[in-house]
């Protein structure tokens, strides 16, 4: 389930992960590092498996909560309007 922003969204990285502006709304919403590291793998081409996966490495969790971490990120993302 690769991720794609819809076309009203701007993004910019940043020192503290990733901004995103709604252009239809006006707002703004700020992506920490780690979902950044997250949203950069989907955009990439990565399914949900494999944002899991680099969080496992990356921070040492479980998998089955990356997963979770992963869904819920991408879940919220889809229902605020952001992405696809």
């Amino acid at each position: 389930m690769p991720l794609r922003f819809d076309t009203h969204v701007s993004t910019a990285e940043t020192d503290y992960g990733t901004v995103l502006l709604d252009g239809r709304a006006g707002n703004y919403w700020e992506l920490n590092p780690t979902a950044t590291l997250v949203v950069r793998t989907l955009l990439d081409g990565g399914e949900v498996a494999d944002a899991a996966a680099v969080l496992v490495r990356e921070f040492d969790i479980e998998r089955a909560q990356a997963l979770r971490d992963v869904e819920a990120l991408v879940g919220d993302l889809r229902e605020a309007g952001l992405a696809s």
